[in-house]
């Protein structure tokens, strides 16, 4: 793709020139850079129709759009300020798009809207009337043998890049109890009392003596505890990765045809 154009309008002199000098510092020439300085004015469109005549002239330099052409000289108009940074490599594009939309840029879209909630026409209206902005209509120019000039246009396509929240994974963890059941056995001892019928003579030992006997039970009862065990780690992470998208458009220039039907040279 060719070199590429891009702009961004500023409130203040101080975030032109802040975006300027980052530009610079990004290695982006400062043939490259062009900061357009707005009216003086405390807010609203001036009414000088030859300074706002010049900032229509200083636009038409850049080949922009008719609709960013009306809105940046509207602006111009109000006291902004304009950058405009050419001859943008692909890589270089990048670079001054993070900065000019980072460092004070004005959102456009939304200065139009109020700009039309105050009267103002936009690119809807006539070419550069004055009923909204305080500008010198032009009026239409009419063919004349010569010493008049066709302007060539061409289109050039601006491609650029956002980014877009596509949502969000959330991992949260919280405590539940649920019944769990065990079977175990249990032993159990028990002491029971034997008696026999004997009929023979007692030994030395036996005779009539005193002697005890104990004997005593046990059984097995349940214990119960718990213990925590780690058994599972779920955790977050971020991969990218990238794709080429091919964007299709299509762009305007001028054709010119030239018919000379003189016969005598």
């Amino acid at each position: 793709m060719g070199s590429t154009t891009i702009s961004a309008l500023f409130d203040s002199r101080a975030d032109a020139e802040r975006a300027t000098e980052r530009l610079r510092m990004q290695g982006i020439a400062a043939s490259q850079i062009d900061l357009v300085e707005g009216a003086e004015t405390t807010g609203t469109a001036t009414t000088d129709p030859d300074r706002n005549k010049g900032f229509w002239d200083k636009l038409g330099d850049y080949l922009f759009p008719e609709e960013d052409r009306y809105s940046y000289a509207e602006g111009l108009s109000r006291g902004g300020f304009l950058v405009t940074v050419s001859g943008l490599s692909g890589a270089e594009y990048d670079s001054a798009l993070d900065i000019l939309e980072d460092d004070g840029t004005v959102n456009l879209d939304e200065r139009e809207e109020s700009w039309r909630s105050e009267g103002w026409g936009g690119y809807s209206s006539s070419p550069y009337s004055g009923a909204a902005t305080g500008m010198a209509a032009t009026p239409a120019r009419e063919p004349v043998a010569h010493d008049d000039t066709i302007e060539v246009m061409e289109e050039r396509l601006r491609v650029g890049k956002r980014d877009t929240n596509r949502g969000h994974v959330r991992v949260r963890a919280y405590t539940v109890e649920e019944p769990v059941s065990e079977t175990v056995e249990l032993r159990e001892e028990h002491v029971e009392l034997e008696r026999r019928p004997v009929d023979r003579a007692a030994t030395a030992t036996e005779a009539f003596q005193d002697r005890t006997l104990e004997a005593e039970e046990h059984r097995e009862d349940v214990v119960v505890s718990k213990e925590a065990r780690v058994v599972e780690e779920i955790g977050l992470r971020k991969t990218s990765d990238t794709h080429r998208e091919e964007v299709s458009d299509t762009v305007r220039h001028t054709e010119v045809e030239v018919e000379d039907d003189r016969r005598d040279r």
